[in-house]
């Protein structure tokens, strides 16, 4: 039986996974080692989990003693909006949010690059899911030569302290990388380039960064290998086949929250006695 743990990277500054370098190729971004080999099955399991998810998200609203982050990074078109409606997408929005992440505004800028983060991290209860995060600023920036490799180390101990602050102040972190292979991203945009009703999802600059694969691939092992750490370890998803994607995801929540121990706040004692006429 396959174990989340062996698809985990928290061996930070090492660039290494169990000895080896760090190395995104270890991953079959087709495998499906959760899978039950049947789809049909997979994705009830997908709808049971999203069940589960939610209610363990009520007690987690109700617990407040934490907040959880969930990262998606990927390339275009991994799956990071399919991940959200297909793991997320039965909870309440009253304690469930998401955010997507786009180019930073004028006045972003004008700050820190982790100043816009800081403002949409979970309250005491909440779930927060980031569609892309932070990492966009060690990738976009590194592969276009926008910032020096010592900058990007800089940016990778910065954000480990960063996620480090947020674990110390009880937010749990889970950072997952949606891993698909250049092939399956040709088809999915060739999908939307086919079908007028998505055609509002491609953007021309996608076919770009389509042609930095290897540079952006690099980017991503730098960057996962730095800042794997044991507060907010990276787990690499293969997300070729997007039911699997949904599985593994929302497998590694409901452990991640049920490894929590929620519980409710106690009752209060007057309450026992009254009587709704």
């Amino acid at each position: 039986m396959a174990d989340l743990r062996d698809f985990q990277h928290c061996g930070a500054g090492t660039g290494k996974v169990g000895g080896k370098r760090f190395a995104l190729a270890r991953f079959d971004p087709a495998a499906k080692p959760f899978s039950s080999g049947s789809k049909a099955r997979d994705k009830a399991k997908v709808a049971a989990l999203a069940t589960r998810i939610d209610e363990l998200q009520d007690l987690f609203y109700a617990d407040r003693r934490f907040k959880l982050l969930v990262v998606l990074q990927g390339t275009d078109t991994a799956g990071k909006d399919g991940t959200i409606r297909g793991v997320f997408g039965q909870t309440s929005a009253l304690g469930v949010h998401a955010v997507g992440w786009k180019v930073p505004t004028g006045d972003e800028r004008a700050h820190d690059y982790l100043w816009r983060i800081h403002q949409k991290v979970p309250a005491d209860g909440e779930i927060v899911i980031f569609n892309r995060s932070h990492y966009e600023d060690v990738l976009v920036p590194a592969v276009n030569g926008w910032i020096t490799p010592e900058q990007t180390r800089q940016r990778y101990e910065q954000i480990n302290a960063f996620e480090k602050l947020l674990a110390e102040t009880g937010t749990v972190v889970c950072k997952f990388m949606l891993h698909i292979s250049k092939d399956e991203q040709r088809a999915r945009l060739q999908e939307r380039l086919d079908d007028p009703n998505k055609h509002w999802k491609f953007a021309a600059g996608d076919l770009d960064v389509r042609k930095q694969w290897d540079a952006y691939q690099q980017a991503y092992e730098r960057a996962i290998a730095a800042t794997g750490t044991p507060w907010a370890p990276w787990t690499i998803v293969p997300a070729d086949s997007k039911t699997h994607r949904n599985l593994m995801i929302g497998r590694a929540v409901v452990q991640t929250l049920e490894g929590l121990k929620l519980r409710y706040p106690p009752g209060s004692p007057e309450l026992a006695a009254l009587r709704v006429e």
